[in-house]
């Protein structure tokens, strides 16, 4: 496989691949040199050069060439039309923004870089970037007064400077108002330097959990570019990491803008499924499946699993599709009608190593721009459902009809019936109940795609609400019939929410599920926050993204909720950087800084089920002064988009007690464990009965 992305690597194309920048600049040298002439033939192709170059991460030799370009459209040199020359004036202030972002929050990088509000500890030290990028944002903005994006970008250079709000003209300020939270959320930490985890790279994938059984959540991560490394560290404990990759064998395993894991061979060990080619219409690469040893290293067996195929994809998700105790796999390719057809794919599991595509019998071989999927028993029937969202056209949901009088399970697409169609455009979806009535609900999120120069003049017209959003987010709450009813609007979640990566867990052990988006938009100039949303005891959602100071500026990607530290609270660890080689950025751990809540967290083992129990359905019966309550949750990694750990961290509010939990395994084996106490950790085998307390707060051992 190493030699496989190797040799992908070297035969990409600049001319087809939009992400090799720094080809892509030479390539636009040589047609300068080529093409000779004055400044008016050669000049949109020096600003591809000047572009690709700031792509590259050259900013010290774009910002020259982007001032001849800005030069030669003030005095008159050169005539565009008004879009073009927009573009050329655009480019100049750009290059300052990043130029304060690269000496400051790469190089000089601290937890409080990049953060929404700016802290004092995160303003820039160096200055000339955002200050000279001030000045060219005021001379555009009155040049160009309704530009909604070189008004945010003029926002947010002024806080870096500490200048904000008070310096920035009025008629041009958004003010800071806008940015309140809904709730009074403890500040959360980044503590990802400290921890040695602060990986410095591109867009990527992320897995969460206990990888070598030896009771603590660890961390690998991926960054997209085929030649990127696959990042493995070792939790030693509490919290600190050592990095294994090495040792773990994944040495020249690289790329993958997504992962996700599971069990696949019933072994007692976690195995990962990485995905590559998203994005790119020729992105005829293979994934891997990573099968883990058991003895601390992995080992690619894609081939010999009969999984090697070569289609654009980023998104995948494990589930026991037929109920026979292994999981299968669903693989969700992009077909954008650039790239030829590239169906979608499911492996039925044959549980001897190896699968089978099954799609096109079982009616799930889609050919759409597939970006995100999950498996869910949504009608609550025993059998699991897929859903899958995309970046163009109406989505779809496979009811899951079982097998047909030949014995070939069948699916459906009821995404109409259902009322789950859309949104139009978009990206990383996944169920859970979020108001805890025993039905799981539907998110998905929306992408806009508007083409260039969007991302950052859309979320600023969001904040001020000047403007509805062209691709809002869709929360559907089942409604227990086999229809869902969106209630985007009633729970506060019709915004801009222009997301990539993202995943759900409970940020105060309340038993409510909040989530956490990552803004990943390719653009440069697309420096928005990243979005925290708290569940209101199913009410609604509030935004708390700048009181628990999770609005990152950088771009999000792979995102993950998990107890790192078993202190009992989940922390959020994310991928951050661009897709552009140029584009990096240091990834993030949120420390959650705890509650009064209590909690459990239970380790589920399947016996009849698979063994990872992916797919169990658990209820929760708990007892204190709030009166009787029930907590419903699923066994899965979370959102299609990160992959957080298969340990159920499930907050509990106030209960003084757990009198039952309730667990309704993959297959339909129903089973009651109890009385358990709060703040501790269990397992919960399959067919025993008897829930037992388990060491670190974590389950070791297969």
């Amino acid at each position: 496989m190493a030699e496989r992305l190797k040799e992908i690597s070297r035969n990409l194309d600049p001319m087809k691949n939009e992400y090799v920048n720094n080809k892509r600049a030479a390539a636009f040298a040589d047609m300068e040199n080529e093409t000779g002439g004055n400044i008016q033939s050669v000049f949109w192709i020096r600003y591809n050069k000047a572009y690709e170059m700031l792509l590259a991460g050259r900013t010290g030799e774009a910002i020259p060439e982007a001032r001849t370009l800005y030069d030669a459209i003030e005095s008159g040199q050169v005539k565009t039309d008004p879009l073009g020359e927009r573009k050329v004036r655009a480019l100049l202030p750009l290059c300052y923004i990043r130029l304060g972002e690269q000496q400051n929050c790469i190089f000089n990088h601290s937890s409080e870089s990049c953060i929404l509000p700016f802290s004092e500890k995160g303003q820039h030290v160096k200055e000339e970037g955002s200050r000279t990028a001030v000045a060219l944002y005021t001379e555009l903005l009155d040049r160009y007064p309704d530009d909604y994006t070189f008004r945010w970008l003029l926002n947010v250079a002024s806080m870096t400077l500490g200048e904000y709000p008070e310096n920035v003209p009025q008629r041009y300020l958004i003010p800071d108002s806008v940015f309140e939270s809904g709730y009074p959320l403890p500040a959360f930490r980044d503590i990802a330097s400290a921890r040695g985890v602060d990986v410095n790279a591109r867009a990527g994938g992320l897995v969460l959990d206990d990888l070598d059984n030896d009771g603590y959540v660890d961390i690998l991560c991926s960054s997209w570019g085929l030649t990127d490394p696959i990042r493995y560290f070792r939790n030693t404990g509490h919290g600190s990491f050592i990095e294994a990759t090495r040792e773990a064998n994944l040495s020249g395993i690289s790329g993958g803008l997504n992962m996700i894991h599971a069990d696949y061979d019933n072994d007692g060990y976690k195995d990962v499924f990485v995905l590559r080619g998203a994005w790119l219409s020729q992105g005829e690469h293979p994934n891997s499946l990573l099968k883990n040893q058991g003895d601390g290293t992995f080992m690619d067996v894609t081939k010999s699993a009969g999984l090697l195929s070569f289609h654009p994809t980023q998104t995948a998700c494990w589930g026991d599709y037929n109920n026979d105790g292994w999981l299968d796999l669903f693989i969700g390719n992009e077909s954008s009608g650039f790239g030829g057809s590239h169906p979608c794919e499911l492996y039925q599991n044959t549980g001897e190593g190896t699968f089978v595509n099954v799609a096109a019998e079982c009616g799930v071989n889609a050919e759409l721009y597939a970006k995100g999927s999950a498996w869910e028993d949504y009608d609550n029937d025993g059998d699991i459902d897929l859903y899958i969202s995309a970046v163009k056209g109406f989505n779809r949901l496979y009811r899951n009809d079982g097998p047909n009088t030949e014995g070939r399970w069948q699916f459906t697409d009821v995404a109409k019936e259902a009322g789950v169609r859309e949104p139009f455009e978009s990206f990383p979806v996944w169920f859970f109940d979020y108001d805890n009535d025993g039905w799981p609900d539907l998110f998905v999120a929306g992408y806009t795609l508007r083409g260039w120069n969007d991302m950052a003049g859309l979320t600023a017209a969001d904040y001020l609400g000047v403007q509805e959003s062209l691709a809002p987010s869709k929360l559907y709450r089942n409604n227990r019939d086999g229809t869902f009813e969106d209630v985007s609007s009633a729970t506060g979640l019709d915004r801009e929410l222009y997301t990539m990566g993202c995943n759900f867990g409970d940020l105060d052990n309340d038993g409510w599920l909040d989530f956490y988006l990552g803004t990943g938009e390719p653009d440069l100039q697309a420096i928005i926050p990243n979005r925290m949303f708290r569940n209101d005891r199913g009410r609604g959602f509030q935004d708390v993204t700048t009181a628990g100071r999770f609005g990152h500026l950088q771009k999000g990607h792979g995102i993950g909720f998990a107890d790192l530290d078993n202190d009992g609270d989940q922390d959020i660890y994310a991928v951050m950087g661009g897709a552009y080689e140029g584009d990096v950025f240091r990834n993030i751990l949120f420390e959650n800084p705890g509650n009064k809540n209590h909690w459990v967290t239970l380790h589920l083992r399947g016996t009849t089920a698979n063994w990872s129990a992916i797919g169990a359905r658990v209820t929760l019966h708990t007892e204190g002064p709030g009166g009787l309550r029930e907590i419903h949750v699923t066994v899965n990694t979370g959102g299609s988009f990160g992959s957080s750990s298969l340990a159920q961290e499930i907050g509990v509010g106030d209960a003084t007690a757990i009198e039952k939990v309730e667990v309704r395994w993959p297959g339909g084996n129903h089973e009651s464990f109890g009385i358990l106490k709060v703040d501790r950790a269990y397992l919960l085998k399959e067919g025993t009965g008897e829930a037992l307390p388990v060491r670190s707060g974590k389950a070791s051992g297969p």
